[in-house]
């Protein structure tokens, strides 16, 4: 069997390599800094070890979950990501109708390339808005025009305070619009696939800033800039508490104590992450602080970075968290084969859960315990 039939989502990493040019591969694959981030988040996934029970009937398993009220049909979701149309032609609505097809939330980002509302009418499942906050007058502008469009998780991000050292990106002078050098050029007729689908589809835009009611100068001036507002604190997550009537995540958090303080601020849960290793480097891997946090607070936690196979997942669920977001994990197979590259990845990932839970011997996800794994942290 070839890589042309992918059996591992790093097989779906290789075919995207192959297909992206240079520059549009090393922003949706690389990290912050020397990318020690990057690698310790799978580094720290394969530490802990699953300890398998015997002689349990494991005839019958179930991937189903509860999470906020609802049923889905694994405890997994798809992670917001920006630009996914610089990877495929409307990347954002290929990842929202597969998670559709699979009964599992899809997560919105601001930086996506189709619009909140465009977005709402393509799909029929969960949706959930994550929120880049750039600018007060901004932020509450798209929470309402989330709320408008029918979605039911509002998601803050918090580890954005600064953009990342993505030295990878600084190199290759990636950004868009894409700056036509020479070598940019070269790389894109060295990858016709991709270069023909980028002249018939357009050049992606951020879509939701595009329709944003940039009506004063000091909103205009916070669009041109694309920088966060790194004044967002506490007291800013109480006001967005009020705006948003619905389930309200926190994400980006890594210490146990945040996760706590943001429960205790109104939050109905957090996501512990690291970015995927994008933002700072040398940071511990959220799956470090999990059963610490988890342990601090009744509220159901989710996580993600570096998650690639069912095992890790397997390992997350049982140490309390109540479900993981993919990230590149999907990327990967949209970078390589659009929709049927999401779907055919996310099929391997329940089917390797389902494999997991099987050999583990525990019969559905929601009856995985600690004493499942054997964990350093």
């Amino acid at each position: 069997m070839s890589i042309a039939d992918p059996i591992k989502i790093e097989d779906y990493r290789e075919l995207a390599r192959k297909r992206l040019p240079r520059m549009v591969f090393d922003y949706l694959d690389g990290g912050a800094d020397e990318e020690h981030s990057l690698s310790h988040n799978q580094v720290a996934l394969s530490s802990i070890r699953l300890t398998p029970k015997r002689l349990l009937d494991v005839s019958s398993r179930t991937l189903e979950t509860e999470l906020f009220g609802k049923q889905f049909a694994a405890p997994l979701a798809i992670a917001p990501t920006g630009l996914n149309g610089i990877l495929w032609p409307k990347g954002d609505l290929a990842l929202a109708r597969s998670a559709a097809k699979f009964n599992i939330p899809f997560i919105l980002s601001t930086a996506s390339n189709s619009s909140i509302e465009t977005v709402a009418r393509c799909s029929n499942g969960e949706k959930w808005f994550q929120l880049y906050v750039l600018h007060r007058t901004l932020a509450q502008q798209l929470v309402e025009r989330a709320l408008n469009s029918g979605y039911t998780t509002l998601i803050l991000t918090t580890d954005v305070a600064v953009n990342g050292f993505r030295e990878r990106d600084l190199r290759n002078d990636f950004g868009i619009p894409v700056k036509y050098t020479p070598k940019v050029i070269l790389d894109g007729c060295l990858h016709p696939g991709w270069s023909m689908a980028l002249l018939k589809h357009g050049v992606p835009e951020l879509a939701n800033f595009k329709t944003a009611d940039a009506s004063d100068t000091e909103l205009q001036a916070a669009l041109l800039s694309r920088q966060m507002d790194a004044s967002f604190d506490w007291q800013a997550l109480r006001w967005l508490r009020e705006l948003w009537p619905h389930t309200l995540l926190v994400k980006g958090i890594i210490h146990p104590d945040d996760a706590v303080r943001c429960i205790s601020e109104g939050a109905d849960g957090v996501i512990l992450s690291n970015h995927g290793g994008r933002q700072l480097d040398t940071c511990v891997a959220p799956i470090e602080t999990l059963a610490q946090s988890v342990a601090a607070t009744d509220k159901p936690i989710l996580i993600d970075s570096g998650f690639r196979r069912g095992t890790d997942i397997v390992k997350a669920i049982a140490m309390g968290a109540k479900g993981v977001l993919l990230g590149r994990a999907l990327l990967y197979g949209l970078a390589a084969q659009g929709e049927a590259g999401v779907d055919h990845s996310l099929s391997m990932i329940l089917a390797d859960i389902d494999r997991t839970l099987a050999n583990v011997g525990c019969p559905s996800t929601s009856a995985l315990t600690p004493d499942y794994v054997k964990s350093p942290f």
